[in-house]
């Protein structure tokens, strides 16, 4: 059997104000309850406004992900009782979403979209102590916030890749500068539906998972515990899971409702929406260069090594200052994978840094650098003497162990060794 996994992810977009009323949406570390007004309360007779720059926006996420526009959609009402819902509905969108298809393309395959919709966020709870009683509280700041779900189609087959498409998602979106995906912030928010294949006829929805790094686990975990009881015979419980970070391990919540279940129907208080090609064609004009362009560009262009392109498109500063420092840096003659290298192994600091300081920097260094085979040899052999474990890992084939290597020569050296001798050095000696 093999592994069937579709994502779900909520992105909150950083509009300045709320999905359908005008209170701020920047709700973190605000007092509670302070950013609210009857809309966004679900007070009877306030009636919701839809933010234009928020339907642009998911519109542009769309456009990034290959998705078809429809030109005709609509929000319609989400129906269920949680005390962080204050209207005892949401307004989302269902059978007439903004956006439908498009793809990511991860490494080991082709991620469908089925989905990009539009909604509101809800309240948090605040779960605490007073006078000595366990208790529950309401923040309604969060309340209306607009929120993005990116919908998968189950085309994800193991925990590292859906771990991959989560992260080429975020970049995506970060770059086209509509959220910062901040996870501990609340601003992105996985969620993960996960069985042993369609014929069996069940899924395990795990929420609200805040992290790659725990996607990856909890993903993991699940698989684990459904094929423990697949073996014995029966089939896992339909239900919707969380994930405990101390434990590793997921537990369940409730079981897990369907399309029926949310009764839902056309929001009446919204009329439904109608975009012109036009409208459409000119938010496609404004898309940016996406961040794997950017990095099979560079790749191309400049033979940059895969796993550090990988890592300077991640954050657009990092990106945007790497963009300007390889165009200058090729001017000069410089090795772009040394230069790229420095700055995936933290070896300068990009914030007190412009590129052409960095290429003085490593000009300067350039023709300072010790080059004495002899004095080489010292460190090269001190570096061997002091980590046996990564001359051991080297030896069992771990290229990265070289580069660990290195790094400690440089040390040793405070960066004035030669780096192309220091390399072949360090080769002939664990050969």
């Amino acid at each position: 059997m093999t592994p069937i996994i579709g994502m779900e992810i909520h992105v909150e977009l950083a509009t300045a104000s709320k999905m359908f009323c005008g209170c701020p949406a920047d709700h973190f570390g605000k007092s509670p309850n302070t950013q609210t007004c009857p809309v966004c309360l679900g007070l009877p007779g306030a009636l919701p406004i839809p933010n234009a720059k928020a339907i642009d926006w998911t519109v542009l996420i769309g456009l990034a992900l290959g998705a078809h526009i429809n030109l005709e959609s609509k929000f319609d009402r989400k129906h269920y009782f949680y005390p962080d819902l204050p209207k005892g509905y949401q307004i989302s969108q269902y059978d007439e979403p903004l956006c439908e298809g498009g793809q990511i393309e991860t490494s080991t395959g082709t991620v469908g979209i089925t989905r990009v919709h539009l909604e509101e966020d809800t309240g948090k709870l605040q779960h605490t102590t007073l006078d000595g009683q366990k208790v529950s509280l309401i923040d309604f700041n969060r309340s209306g916030v607009p929120l993005v779900e990116i919908v998968s189609e189950p085309d994800i087959h193991s925990a590292s890749q859906a771990k991959e498409y989560a992260k080429q998602l975020s970049g995506i979106i970060r770059s086209l500068g509509v959220s910062d995906c901040d996870m501990e912030k609340g601003s992105m928010r996985l969620e993960a539906n996960i069985s042993w294949g369609l014929d069996l006829n069940y899924k395990v929805e795990v929420k609200n998972i805040n992290s790659f790094r725990f996607l990856e686990k909890a993903i993991d975990y699940e698989l684990k515990r459904q094929q423990a009881i697949l073996n014995k015979g029966d089939t896992p419980t339909q239900e919707t899971r969380g994930f405990n970070e101390s434990k590793n391990a997921t537990f369940s919540q409730r079981s897990k409702e369907g399309a029926e279940d949310y009764r839902y129907f056309p929001e009446p208080d919204i009329p439904p929406l109608h975009l012109t090609q036009q409208y459409v064609d000119d938010l496609k004009s404004t898309l940016p260069k996406l961040p794997e362009q950017i990095k099979a560009e560079w790749v191309r262009k400049y033979h940059l090594k895969d796993n550090y392109a990988t890592v300077l498109i991640r954050d657009q500063q990092t990106r945007t200052f790497a963009s300007e420092l390889f165009v200058k840096a090729k001017e000069k003659g410089l090795d772009l994978n040394l230069l790229a290298g420095m700055i995936v192994n933290k070896k300068v600091d990009l914030s007190t840094l412009t590129p052409p300081q960095l290429i003085n920097q490593v000009l300067t260094q350039k023709y300072s650098q010790v080059s004495d085979t002899g004095q080489l040899t010292t460190w090269v052999n001190q570096a061997i003497t002091d980590n046996p474990s990564a001359v051991a890992d080297y030896k069992t084939g771990k290229e990265a162990s070289l580069q660990f290597l290195m790094g400690q020569v440089m040390k040793l050296s405070t960066g004035e060794a030669h780096p192309q001798q220091v390399i072949k050095l360090l080769q002939d000696k664990l050969s």
